[in-house]
């Protein structure tokens, strides 16, 4: 009795488990999977900026240089320019991009930068 238990315990936390996020390495692949992540969430009717967009009314084209660190996650952006919009809809805009949350993690104590055009 007490194996059986024991089994179904472990069949039960196999399907419980939170899938692990690839690591990724190489500054091409960072940038390259990054970006496909944002262009993705942007496009998709469900995808996260979008919908942020959507919601706050905002509209132009901003170009950052984001910087991803502490194991994956937006530590900077820096606006480069912006076309057709407000400084209060950037900053909206850049607070969005800094609270993203990708599906990769990076290596600890790496930074990597690039730079991307966010178009509503």
């Amino acid at each position: 009795m007490r194996i059986i238990v024991v089994m179904i315990a472990v069949i039960l936390a196999g399907f419980t488990l939170p899938e692990k996020k690839p690591l990724i390495e190489s500054k091409e692949k960072v940038k390259a999977t990054a970006i496909k992540e944002f262009n993705q969430s942007m496009t998709d009717p469900e995808g996260e900026l979008h919908l942020f967009g959507v919601e706050n009314n905002i509209k132009g084209e901003y170009h950052f240089k984001v910087t991803l660190g502490d194991r994956g996650k937006v530590i900077s952006v820096f606006v480069i320019s912006r076309k057709g919009a407000d400084i209060p809809s950037q900053n909206k805009v850049k607070d969005a991009v800094k609270a993203f949350r990708f599906h990769f993690k990076l290596p600890k104590n790496k930074d990597y930068s690039f730079e991307h055009t966010f178009k509503f």
